[in-house]
């Protein structure tokens, strides 16, 4: 029952951020943003520690900022496997979109869930 809770939790964070950040559009209703949600909580507890341990030398040399990157590529393999979800631009206004979506669904279902 409490997965269930969090990817409600994690699309209705999902949903917010498409309302506020131009350049990222999901299409296809509530499944859209359901399907978003388990993709990228999918991505995020198997995929992106494999690239964390990997990466380590360059984490810490970066002080920990090579995460953000990290958070990017994560919406980015989102954002390629789910062809209702779009994130637009290219090179750095991408970059910049892709963190504030990463950034805004955090606090939005950090949020949530401390009410919850």
């Amino acid at each position: 029952m409490g997965l269930i809770i969090r990817i409600l939790i994690s699309a209705v964070a999902v949903y917010v951020a498409s309302l506020f950040i131009p350049g990222v559009s999901v299409a296809g209703g509530a499944g859209t943003y359901l399907i978003v949600a388990i993709v990228l909580g999918f991505l995020n507890a198997f995929v992106k520690p494999i690239l964390t341990v990997l990466t380590i030398p360059i984490t810490i040399v970066t002080l920990g900022l090579f995460l953000l990157v990290l958070n990017v590529l994560m919406v980015y393999l989102a954002d390629s496997l789910i062809s209702g979800f779009d994130i637009t631009g290219s090179g750095i206004s991408y970059f910049i979109t892709a963190l504030l979506f990463s950034f805004v669904v955090s606090v939005i279902t950090a949020l949530i869930d401390a009410i919850v």
